[in-house]
């Protein structure tokens, strides 16, 4: 039941990923200096990030689950909390700190950091389900 939760976790976190970087795509791709063709998408467009991030939410999520059962987190609400502590305290600080120093966008920040907050809290609600 622990990999089918993890899994489960990590593809909403993916999900949510999908749907939050397809609202904001323009204001990110603005940020975040991409250069983008005639129709709007990225140029030289590649599937890897795709597949990259996949495999970090999986990372991302059985690492959760193992701090959840270690913690005694068992509840979707606690599950909630937690995730969005994780994304808020953990991972959106460390967002900050690396484009601080590539001096990028605070708006990329705050679109990013956004995502790992949320995204994180999406992945702690579901395994809190379990």
């Amino acid at each position: 039941m622990e990999l089918i939760s993890v899994i489960v976790a990590a593809l909403a976190g993916w999900l949510f990923g999908a749907g939050w970087y397809m609202s904001l795509s323009k204001p990110w791709l603005a940020a975040s200096g991409i250069e983008c063709d005639a129709s709007g998408k990225p140029k030289n467009g590649s599937p890897l990030p795709f597949v990259l991030s996949a495999i970090a939410m999986l990372l991302v999520a059985g690492m959760m689950r193992h701090i959840f059962h270690m913690a005694g987190i068992a509840s979707p609400g606690a599950g909630l909390v937690a995730g969005l502590g994780i994304g808020l305290f953990f991972i959106a600080p460390w967002i900050m700190i690396n484009n601080a120093y590539g001096q990028r966008p605070f708006k990329l920040t705050l679109i990013d950091g956004g995502y790992a907050t949320f995204g994180c809290a999406v992945i702690g609600l579901v395994l809190g389900l379990f």
